[in-house]
């Protein structure tokens, strides 16, 4: 029985340091490979929303094959503090969490890191639990990569349309042209729909979405070419 129990043990501490190695390695690796497969496609290709098309369209390119002004743009439009923070944005968690006991729903305050790591790694169902995990892949990866690594990544996966994946397939869809080639305008429309591209479209845009990409564009031009410099 005794030799049971330290074999049980020895089992469950190895299972244990297992089990906390594998998200090190996984983002590890991913610093170095580019997913092919990311957790958002896979919840998408498996229930897939209304209008999501038959066939998905993605192709990756490096960050230096990414126009610097869609770079600006998704930073000015998503997270402007980017360039300095180690992942997680503290003010606007406090606000969020002061708003959620209000018994409002659990909602906002990610980082372009945290949503590269919601993106890539976990599901889309808003909790608590999810949120940790989130924000505890997020600082992996602020260890582990570096923020041209998380930028690049996030502009690969991201879905700027129903079915379509990362800037160079939006690019081509919308604009007929490579991501490299976008221009500060169109930049600024792509950055525009990412808070939900089901309801807002780059390719047809409404008052709204012309009104959101000008306010982009306003702060692009505020932040300057210098505040972000792969």
């Amino acid at each position: 029985m005794t030799v049971f129990r330290f074999s049980l043990r020895k089992w469950l501490l190895r299972s244990l340091i297992a089990l906390l190695l594998l998200p090190v390695l996984l983002v590890l690796m991913l610093r170095f490979v580019d997913p092919s497969l990311w957790m958002w496609q896979v919840q998408r290709e498996l229930n897939p929303p209304k209008y999501y098309p038959a066939e998905s369209q993605h192709h990756w390119v490096p960050l230096e094959q990414i126009a610097p002004a869609m770079q600006l743009a998704v930073i000015a439009a998503e997270d402007q503090n980017f360039p300095q923070h180690w992942g997680l944005d503290f003010a606007s968690i406090s606000k969020a969490l002061s708003n959620n006991k209000k018994g409002q729903a659990i909602k906002g305050a990610s980082t372009l890191s945290q949503q590269t790591a919601k993106n890539l790694f976990l599901w889309p169902a808003k909790s608590y639990f999810r949120k940790g995990l989130e924000a505890g892949l997020t600082m992996l990866m602020e260890t582990l990569w570096n923020k041209p690594r998380i930028l690049e990544v996030y502009l690969n996966i991201v879905e700027f349309g129903p079915g379509i994946y990362g800037v160079e397939a939006a690019s081509q869809a919308f604009f007929h042209k490579p991501a490299k080639k976008l221009s500060a305008t169109e930049a600024a429309r792509l950055a525009a729909v990412l808070p939900n591209p089901y309801r807002m479209s780059a390719e047809r845009p409404s008052s709204y979405v012309w009104q959101r990409t000008a306010w982009i564009r306003k702060q692009m031009r505020l932040l300057g070419s210098e505040h972000w410099r792969p």
